[in-house]
């Protein structure tokens, strides 16, 4: 039902675009002037029925589950859940909706087969009432859109104003949606802090998390200091932007410069590849292939190399990188103008001279900017770091040693058993809250650059 609710308001605006479109259409054709043409008309019906009728579906479909939820566990016999805990009572909802899908375990009571027979009626009656309120207000806003049509109506500010409605309103949700996101880790942050001091988790030396959750389990005491957790995403952020820095700058560099067009109509849509390719394929390569390529160098070289390493997962990084760092590169060097290029060439440069003493100053700020966005990305990636680099927190600088990152303990300490008062758990809000602190202080860094280098181009 949901789909067909869809699709009435898809065809709703179809139609109403169509009639809208041909209704200005035949009066222009008739001698008057139009204020707008009539396109406008067409996408002004349009928007009038694809705005309003697009927000009640999705708080309709929001609000369904929890009011026939309600709806249901009010309706139960009386006595059922008294003395019943939350958690108990939400067991017996999800079995009734477990039983109203077709999935029967056992002989469950006749009680809960008659609540679960209601779930469903009351499910497909609020699909009903969808379709129908759907069908109602496409069609009355229809008719009033199509009242609208004449010489005089400004159909061309109506449908500004209803974009401009919804630029303003998609930017309010991103800004109260990061808000929520730094809310939420600084609230989490701050009961991980009440429980482990400020200056041993900033200043600790050892990152030993697993604690006992429930009293039946048995661990260690715990320490939270995340400084080495930070140095390994260090070092493996510090191996994967030494490699991804040189190639992909060179290659934007060639591809730009000196690359003939046939070369570069290839290798570029090659190179990009490696943007898409997913990271956990990646890491299969890095623990596949990279990891003993430097076990078996190491052997013959007499250099003791973990199983898992920094440089496997860093190296492995930096070639996910290079598309990053080209394709910015790329463009920045070809938005500096063409005079550039030429006024040096005739004074004599040669084409290496114009691109090291003229092109590349030009292009610092795209580039700065792509060779951050790249180190951020690095600082973030977990997937490769999980499968090549491991999960041990050591204290050190030695790409040859097993290490691990902040994003990938977020990972280990959000699996199995979480209870959200406990250190190990609130721990991880701590780590994101750092890591988002580290990433802003990257991205604020990016952006004096880019202003400070800025260049203006008539």
């Amino acid at each position: 039902m949901t789909t067909l609710a869809f699709a009435i308001l898809l065809a709703a605006c179809m139609v109403a675009y169509a009639l809208n479109r041909r209704a200005a259409t035949g009066i222009r054709d008739g001698g008057q002037r139009l204020h707008s043409v009539s396109g406008y008309h067409g996408l002004f019906a349009l928007l009038m029925i694809l705005v309003p009728v697009l927000v009640v579906i999705l708080f309709w479909l929001a609000l369904q589950g929890a009011v026939v939820n309600t709806l249901i566990m009010s309706s139960l016999p009386d006595g059922t859940l008294d003395g019943l805990g939350a958690g108990q009572v939400d067991l017996i909802l999800a079995e009734i909706q477990s039983i109203s899908s077709g999935r029967v375990f056992g002989d469950p009571e006749p009680w809960k087969t008659a609540a679960a027979e209601r779930f469903s009626g009351m499910l497909q009656t609020a699909s009903l009432g969808l379709v129908l309120v759907t069908a109602l207000l496409s069609l009355g806003i229809m008719f009033f859109a199509r009242g609208k049509v004449s010489a005089e109506f400004r159909a061309r500010q109506g449908v500004e104003k209803i974009v401009s409605g919804l630029m303003i309103f998609c930017s309010v949700v991103a800004i109260f949606t990061t808000i929520g996101i730094v809310a939420s880790l600084a609230f989490e942050t701050i009961k991980f802090l009440r429980l482990v001091p400020l200056t041993e988790f900033l200043f600790g030396t050892s990152w030993e998390p697993q604690i006992p959750i429930r009293a039946d389990q048995i661990a260690s005491t715990g320490a939270f200091g995340w400084i080495p957790v930070i140095v390994g995403t260090i070092v493996i952020t510090i191996v994967a932007i030494v490699i991804a820095i040189p190639i992909g700058l060179l290659s934007a560099i060639y591809l730009n410069e000196f690359a003939p067009k046939t070369v570069r109509s290839v290798c570029k849509p090659v190179l990009e590849v490696l943007a898409g390719v997913p990271t956990v394929v990646y890491g299969f390569f890095a623990i596949l292939v990279v990891a003993p390529a430097i076990r078996s160098l190491g052997a013959q070289l007499g250099i003791p190399v973990a199983p898992n390493t920094a440089l496997a997962a860093g190296g492995v990084m930096g070639i996910m990188l290079v598309p990053f760092i080209s394709s910015f590169a790329d463009d920045a060097l070809s938005a500096v103008p063409r005079a550039l290029r030429d006024g040096a060439l005739a004074l004599g440069a040669t084409r290496a001279e114009t691109v090291m003493n003229v092109l590349f100053p030009a292009a610092i700020p795209g580039i700065v900017g792509g060779v951050l966005l790249a180190v951020s990305r690095a600082i973030g990636e977990t997937m490769i770091v999980v499968m090549a680099a491991g999960l041990m927190a050591n204290l050190t600088l030695n790409p040859l040693e097993s290490v691990t990152t902040v994003t990938v303990q977020i990972v280990t300490l959000l699996i199995g058993d979480t209870s959200f008062d406990n250190p190990k758990t609130l721990a991880a809000f701590a780590l994101g809250m750092m890591l988002f602190i580290v990433t802003l202080i990257i991205n604020i860094f990016a952006l004096r650059i880019v202003r400070k280098y800025r260049e203006a181009y008539d």
